[in-house]
């Protein structure tokens, strides 16, 4: 059964989605592909205390590794992209190019943006760690500022 919660952060509130008490939605207000509210089960933040406490220091500076257990859905190239992203280190960043190629399929790195870019668990699986070819900020399902806010703020240079 499905269970949400949401909890306020720099970037906004954050709606957490947890099906049998394992965190599988991570979302933004006005996020491209946020499922429809319907389909996060009743209010209940019991599950999260985990994914609370987590949030809470990585948005203090004071963690950098997410530990929390994913319950990650979608196709088996999405979950590779997905368990790819999450050995991205903090403060650092990968081209979908360098994501392609790491999978094995240096051609694939359309197909990487489009995994990469629904991603349903934002920050913990860290779909804003990966850009453009050129270094540019191609591409956020939680919208550019917040990419740019999120990579600024690994990288030291804006801390909250």
């Amino acid at each position: 059964m499905r269970r949400h919660t949401v909890i306020d952060s720099p970037y906004g509130p954050l709606t957490l989605v947890a099906e049998d008490g394992v965190l599988c939605g991570l979302y933004m207000t006005d996020q491209r592909h946020r499922p429809a509210e319907e389909t996060f089960g009743p209010l209940d933040a019991s599950p999260f205390a985990q994914t609370e406490e987590e949030l809470e220091a990585y948005f203090a500076g004071e963690l950098r590794q997410f530990t929390v257990p994913l319950h990650l859905k979608g196709t088996p190239f999405q979950l590779t992209v997905w368990n790819h992203l999450r050995t991205i280190p903090y403060g650092e960043t990968r081209t979908y190019g360098q994501l392609a190629e790491a999978l094995g399929n240096r051609g694939a790195s359309r197909a990487v943006g489009l995994a990469n870019g629904k991603n349903p668990i934002g920050i913990i699986v860290p779909c804003h760690r990966v850009i453009g070819a050129t270094g540019s900020l191609t591409g956020y399902g939680g919208g550019l500022p917040r990419k740019q806010r999120l990579l600024a703020f690994e990288s030291g240079a804006a801390l909250f």
